[in-house]
């Protein structure tokens, strides 16, 4: 059992648990996720570690209330408890392949996956320039940690509302035309890690995306997170979450994430016990 130490409400539908793992604290890297399971019995889910503090011995994770699972997580108050949390899994992030100047890109919730690599980063020295974007103003996240981690700081919005009217994408070709990037992670929808790694191509810039939106089962045993990177099939929990934004193919991608379209508007109704042992 995890108690949970601290809950903030981020946004609309949006909200930071410190939750007890110490175990996981201490051993956790930049890229990694954990499996959590509110209660015995309950869905399986993957969640990206946003941050860490070792000596309290929690780890922060930011949810959205979308589908029932996550909205029961999101329910849940301080002092209560979380059942299960497996992890750290995944590879870390490859801090060693960038040097110099990184634009660090996020888009709506992938902003909080992001938050822990740009964090890496900045601590080992490498100049951070971040944009961060959602559909208005009010829901973007992390906007105070990013900008005491990041050298510069770019906001987007879909309707203006805050920064630059238009997508992530638009503010990174910007950047790229005015300053000597190294590389970029960026991580978000399929479409906006897709667009990113368009405007980054030309220029030939190390480009990381992070597929972690797409994991479901979370351990390599369910297949929903596989996607062909350079021609070879990968799966985004296992080999990831991080490819070469380059090399992934995100038509195929976007095309098999629309087959669980209708099941994800599907909520199960059995309980446990109708479950076979």
């Amino acid at each position: 059992m995890h108690e949970i130490k601290r809950k903030s409400l981020l946004a609309e539908g949006i909200v930071r648990l410190d939750v007890e793992a110490p175990r996981i604290a201490q051993r956790r890297k930049a890229g990694q996720f954990v499996i959590v399971r509110a209660a015995e019995g309950a869905e399986r889910i993957p969640l990206t570690i946003c941050d860490a503090d070792p000596d309290a011995g929690t780890i922060a994770l930011i949810i959205q209330g979308v589908g029932s699972s996550s909205q029961r997580l999101c329910a849940l108050e301080e002092g209560e408890f979380i059942s299960d949390i497996a992890g750290p899994l995944g590879l870390p992030t490859r801090l060693e392949q960038i040097e110099g100047l990184c634009v660090c890109v996020g888009g709506g919730l992938g902003t909080a996956p992001l938050y822990p690599i740009a964090q890496a980063l900045h601590r080992k020295s490498v100049e951070v320039v971040s944009i961060i974007g959602a559909r208005s103003s009010d829901l973007i996240i992390l906007r105070e940690e990013f900008q005491s981690i990041s050298d510069q700081v770019f906001i987007a919005t879909d309707d203006g509302s805050e920064g630059h009217k238009g997508f992530v994408s638009e503010v990174l070709a910007e950047v790229i035309t005015a300053r000597d990037v190294s590389a970029c992670v960026a991580i978000g929808p399929v479409l906006m890690m897709k667009a990113c790694a368009e405007v980054t191509r030309p220029a030939a810039i190390h480009t990381v995306v992070s597929l972690n939106p797409i994991m479901v089962d979370g351990t390599g045993m369910c297949g929903g997170c596989r996607v062909s990177v350079g021609g070879e099939t990968k799966f985004a929990c296992v080999d990831g979450p991080e490819f070469d934004g380059h090399l992934v193919d995100f038509d195929e991608l976007a095309q098999r994430l629309r087959t669980y379209q209708v099941a994800e508007k599907h909520t199960c109704r059995l309980s446990p016990e109708q479950f076979p042992h």
